[in-house]
């Protein structure tokens, strides 16, 4: 693993040969999946362990959340490095930096609201918050914003039209 670091930066090409990103998070979610970006950046949105950890709890619910609608769940935007973050006009606060956040795809309105209803049961049933579960729509999508946290989770629920 010589190679990864020159002049006290890591090499990102390198250090992505030594992490499988097809590994899975849960049944349904990959590490890849939850990495997926369509923005190019010098670091390759290379997550960190600790990202790949909270990666995985926030599966967990997104697994559960699966199981309960009965379909395929699809993630739009999971993690972001802080670049990723900046290209797409991410707040410097946003969940998705730590790997604590996902924006779900949703067909419209319907979709969103059976989602949400599902994520607010399972928070129920587990007794567990959740940082923020946002419902979100443009002009042209609606998604979820679902946001969860080791700890100091918010439960922050709203409606936003961006």
């Amino acid at each position: 693993m010589q190679g990864k670091v020159r002049d006290g930066v890591l090499n990102f090409k390198i250090m992505n040969k030594y992490i499988d990103k097809s590994i899975k998070l849960t049944e349904h979610f990959s590490l890849s999946e939850m990495c997926s970006t369509s923005v190019q950046t010098a670091d390759h949105n290379f997550p960190s362990q600790a990202v790949i950890t909270n990666l995985s709890r926030l599966t967990k619910w997104l697994e559960e959340m699966r199981c309960r609608v009965a379909s395929r769940v699809i993630i739009n935007s999971g993690y972001r490095s802080p670049a990723v973050n900046k290209a797409v006009g991410g707040v410097a606060t946003s969940n998705h930096l730590t790997g604590c956040a996902a924006d779900i795809r949703c067909t419209g309105l319907e979709q969103a609201f059976v989602y949400a209803y599902h994520l607010l049961m399972i928070s129920r049933d587990w007794k567990e918050d959740f940082d923020e579960l946002l419902v979100e729509q443009s002009s042209r999508s609606t998604w979820i914003h679902f946001a969860v946290r080791a700890s100091g989770n918010r439960r922050k629920v709203a409606f936003k039209r961006v």
